[in-house]
């Protein structure tokens, strides 16, 4: 059970250490002129802290050293 739990912490580190950062679309109406419509889309972007990738690579290495000792 450990060296799941640890291979899976090693593997989401790594992968949000690469990713970096997620984004969502939103649309907002600019002009309403009866059959005339404008919108604009915008990106907005979350970023994630490499150090927070970093700390769950760190952990998933060390769930996997701990589960070899015992």
């Amino acid at each position: 059970m450990n060296k799941t739990a640890g291979l899976i912490l090693i593997v989401v580190g790594l992968v949000v250490m690469v990713w970096g950062a997620t984004g969502f679309k939103t649309r907002e109406k600019v002009i309403d002129l009866g059959p005339i419509q404008a919108s604009k889309e915008t990106t907005h972007h979350v970023p994630y802290a490499p150090i927070i990738g970093g700390l769950v690579f760190v952990g998933g290495i060390a769930v996997l050293v701990s589960g070899n000792k015992s």
